[in-house]
């Protein structure tokens, strides 16, 4: 891979990795604990939804997909950050920060997908619901996923095979947790200005497109059951909360990296834990304590246990 760009940097220096043992301690456990959590929990719900037959509809064969997701990307920085956390060199090959790279623009974009066709999902279930089952047939439920997976793909080739080409053969100090497109730009022995402005707005505008598309998608939902149930809007909070709170969650992160030109370097540095650490360890408790089917699937399986134990 170094071949193609006649690089002669093979590694580089993840300077945010490199901080007083104070603070290296702190971040160690403040992972471990995010990433574990992740793990286990979106774990949970993926196999909660293959394994219980009364959550086999629509909606929660996505939120299986984005629970995978979810432990993807976290799984393509967190290892990394605690590993270089226990040791000295806080450094990565470049192949290793290529493919980083590559595997969070492709997770990202598949992420973004499974979200606009939750919203999808969510509109069809409120305003068409006696054509429901019909729309979101598994064949479109499947359709959702691969879509995704194509955009994600093609979202992080289209900026990969320009980077991939440019030269870098001096500074090789990233100041981040991890790699990204417009750190490395910045690191390139020529004037990368227009790439860089080419790669912010390409994942900026997919960002916040995706985003107005969803907040448009949940503001016609409740304005359509405002009109239906004489102003009481409580019914239709209580079934959008959850996607509303993970929309906000995962865009707001991207939106600071990918929309504002100059974040502050602090900033910049430690949005990594609210990018790929919260989001995905909060979205199983959300959708746990906000939903009645996943409460009653949890009883369900924990009957089981008890009598297969005790009985």
């Amino acid at each position: 891979m170094g071949g193609l760009n006649d690089s002669m940097v093979n590694e580089f220096v993840l300077l945010a990795l490199s901080c007083s043992w104070e603070k290296r301690l702190f971040l160690i456990l403040l992972c471990s604990l995010l990433y574990l959590g992740v793990i286990l929990g979106n774990l949970f719900i993926f196999f909660l939804v293959i394994f219980d037959s009364h959550l086999h509809s629509p909606m929660y064969f996505l939120l299986a997909n984005l629970s995978l997701i979810d432990v993807g990307l976290s799984c393509t920085t967190v290892p990394k950050i605690i590993t270089d956390l226990l040791n000295e060199d806080k450094i990565i090959s470049f192949q290793s920060c290529m493919t980083q790279i590559c595997f969070i623009h492709t997770i990202g974009g598949v992420e973004m997908v499974l979200l606009i066709a939750m919203a999808f999902d969510r509109c069809t279930a409120i305003c068409k619901p006696l054509h429901y089952l019909k729309i979101m047939n598994p064949k479109i439920c499947v359709s959702f996923v691969i879509t995704g997976w194509i955009i994600g793909v093609i979202h992080a080739m289209s900026q990969f095979l320009f980077v991939i080409k440019l030269p870098f053969c001096g500074p090789n100090e990233v100041d981040s947790f991890y790699c990204d497109f417009p750190k490395i730009i910045k690191l390139a022995c020529t004037d990368g200005a227009k790439l860089e402005f080419i790669v912010t707005a390409n994942s900026g505008f997919m960002s916040m497109g995706t985003f107005f598309l969803l907040i448009l998608s949940y503001s016609f939902i409740l304005v359509t059951v405002w009109k239906r149930s004489s102003g009481d809007l409580s019914k239709a909070f209580v079934t959008l909360s959850a996607h509303i709170t993970v929309v906000f969650l995962f865009f707001t992160p991207c939106m600071f990296l990918y929309v504002w030109p100059s974040p502050p370097p602090s900033l910049d540095k430690n949005l990594f834990i609210v990018d790929f650490a919260i989001p995905p360890v909060l979205n199983p408790a959300i959708y746990t304590l906000r939903n009645k089917d996943i409460k009653v699937s949890i009883k369900r399986l924990l009957k089981k246990i008890f009598y297969s134990r005790f009985c």
